[in-house]
C-alpha cells in the first residue's frame, strides 16, 4: 500500500516529494511490479493537492521507467529494470557523498565525525516510515 507523506513548508516541489516516495517505494519493494497505483485525481484529493502536481509527479515517474500508464486501467508500477534503476540511484548517492565529504574535509571535518553522522542520517532515515 502506498503511502505519502507531503511537507508544504519543505523547499522540495511536492510533485518532486511525491515522485521521490514513490521512487523509494518502489526500489524498496514496497509497491511491486503490476501494483496498481491511485489515480491521479484520487491522489490529489488525498494529499490535498493540484491535479497538475500529481499528474506532473506520474508524468516523470513514466518517464523515468518507475510506472506505466495503461489506457483505461491507471498507472502501474513497471520496473523491469530495477537492477539499472538501483545503479543509477547508487550513483546518484556517491555523487552527493563525493560532495559531502569535499565540504567535510574543506572544513576539517574527520573521518570518525563524517562516517558518525552519516551513521545517525541513516539510522533517523528509517524512523520516517
Amino acid at each position: 500500500d502506498m503511502t505519502i507523506l507531503i511537507d508544504p513548508t519543505s523547499a522540495t516541489p511536492l510533485y518532486e516529494q511525491i515522485v521521490q516516495q514513490i521512487q523509494r517505494q518502489i526500489l524498496s519493494g514496497t509497491l511491486p511490479q503490476g501494483e496498481l497505483l491511485p489515480g491521479v485525481r484520487t491522489l490529489a484529493a488525498d494529499l490535498s493537492v493540484s491535479i497538475i502536481t500529481t499528474r506532473r509527479a506520474y508524468e516523470e515517474l513514466e518517464r523515468d521507467g518507475y510506472i506505466k500508464t495503461l489506457p483505461g486501467r491507471g498507472s502501474i508500477v513497471s520496473i523491469e529494470n530495477r537492477e539499472h534503476l538501483l545503479e543509477l540511484h547508487r550513483q546518484e548517492m556517491r555523487g552527493w557523498l563525493e560532495r559531502a565529504v569535499s565540504a567535510a574535509k574543506a572544513a576539517g571535518v574527520s573521518r570518525e565525525e563524517i562516517i558518525e553522522q552519516i551513521s545517525r542520517l541513516y539510522d533517523q532515515a528509517g524512523e520516517e516510515k
